[in-house]
């Protein structure tokens, strides 16, 4: 199957489906366990229960499929993708409807816009209630934002994107440590994560490329600094500093390495940490793969085989190799394509959540983990198919650069008043020599 038909293949699915689906994450939406979950030891349990299941327990617990916010981010930017590719109006439409749902669906209570899950959810560490956001879903959601400014022009796209900043900037703690700073995962609280402080740094960067706001990109390259000065001398990241994070998997490390690029992306190519961007990738490549394809969970085993790692990789995978100019890992990529339709997308569309040691394979459709982010990663392939053999089409809607600044709706001519175009705000800015990712 080419990726194009799998990509229509899991459309069909998720428009049969109204997308709506389930998450790994959503076990304390029980309604006929949830009373009984007490207590930090009680609420694992339940979650991690319905999460590791080989089968899907969900429909006999009463938890239904819901629409999600990172989900519907995560359809909006290959909608978009596919957009770009063909010039089919009807994809950039399905983009504007999930867009206008987030918008919907955000929450001012913490400081400019954000995003949460639609459980409650509990961590190693702390304890979400329903609807708390955190930075990693508003990150991720932010550049659905981005995207749509730099695609279609639209304003309100941009100003969405900037107000997810402001929640990064009024509503989580920032710690400094001996080199750089740590965004917190979620507000109220303190909690450093790698891949969380690094994704708020890749949208804090963004963003700051179209507004100008060295404020922004201050923020963001403390961050970085923090993530860069902490690599392992392997090449590889904790999950966090804290004894009972140190662990290395697959997506979450794509993230980091996403978040390096895509800052180096907005600062005009420049790279703040080659080396750590080196030495990432490095051992990326090196332990997340077998030879066919086969993405690998863990950097020291490869069960479970996850959905995310799939999807995950190959976006990370496509984008180093334009970043490292290395045709090899965009052909890995398309491994880990092929090999995942083959072996994880379901006769009716979906793909499945996770294949076990033994043969098991549990085939349960969840929605962002998944569905949206297998419909990014295959849309990725699918343009950059088109660009390579025919160049980009000309589509209704007005194609902006990661460049392009505005004052107003699909007004790309001019900065934001009394802002400094990123292309100056880059030269004004002093960079920190590499040694900090040492």
């Amino acid at each position: 199957m080419t990726h194009l038909a799998a990509i229509l293949h899991l459309d069909h699915w998720l428009q049969r489906h109204d997308c709506q689906a389930y998450d790994p994450f959503d076990g304390l939406n029980a309604r006929w366990l949830r009373p009984l979950a007490a207590g930090r030891v009680g609420r694992q349990l339940l979650q991690q229960g319905v999460r590791h299941c080989p089968v899907n327990l969900r429909p006999w617990l009463g938890i239904r499929p819901a629409p999600s916010s990172k989900g519907h981010a995560f359809l909006a930017r290959g909608w978009l993708r596919l957009f770009r590719a063909c010039g089919d109006t009807s994809w950039r439409d399905k983009a504007l409807a999930s867009l206008d749902w987030l918008q919907a669906n955000a929450s001012p209570a913490w400081g400019g816009l954000s995003w949460g899950n639609h459980f409650d959810y509990q961590s190693r560490v702390f304890y979400l209630p329903r609807g708390t956001p955190t930075i990693v879903w508003v990150a991720l959601i932010g550049q659905a934002f981005v995207d749509a400014w730099e695609v279609l022009g639209q304003r309100r796209h941009l100003d969405t994107a900037r107000a997810a900043c402001e929640f990064m900037l009024t509503g989580l703690e920032r710690r400094p440590a001996a080199r750089g700073l740590c965004l917190s995962y979620i507000p109220g609280a303190w909690a450093c994560v790698h891949n969380a402080n690094m994704l708020g740094a890749a949208l804090l960067a963004r963003v700051a490329a179209h507004t100008g706001e060295c404020a922004l990109m201050d923020v963001a390259d403390a961050a970085l600094d923090y993530t860069a000065a902490a690599q392992r001398p392997n090449g590889a990241w904790w999950y966090g500093e804290a004894a009972e994070l140190h662990w290395v998997d697959s997506f979450h490390t794509g993230y980091v390495l996403d978040a390096l690029t895509c800052h180096a992306q907005a600062n005009g190519g420049e790279q703040r940490h080659p080396l750590a961007l080196a030495r990432g990738a490095d051992h990326y490549v090196a332990h997340f793969f077998l030879p066919d394809g086969t993405p690998r969970y863990y950097d020291s085993r490869t069960w479970p085989i996850d959905i995310q790692c799939a999807a995950q990789a190959i976006d990370t995978l496509s984008l180093l190799a334009e970043v490292r100019h290395q045709p090899a890992l965009h052909e890995l990529a398309e491994r880990v394509a092929d090999w995942t339709i083959v072996h994880m997308q379901d006769p009716s569309g979906y793909f499945h959540y996770r294949r076990l040691p033994g043969g098991l394979v549990n085939r349960t459709p969840t929605l962002h983990w998944g569905q949206a982010t297998m419909l990014h990663a295959l849309a990725g392939l699918e343009l950059r198919r088109v660009l390579m053999s025919h160049g980009p089409p000309s589509p209704s809607g007005t194609a902006l650069s990661a460049v392009t600044f505005a004052t107003g709706e699909g007004d790309p001519t001019e900065a934001l008043p009394g802002s400094p175009r990123p292309a100056q705000a880059h030269q004004d800015r002093t960079h920190h020599s590499e040694g900090v990712a040492a």
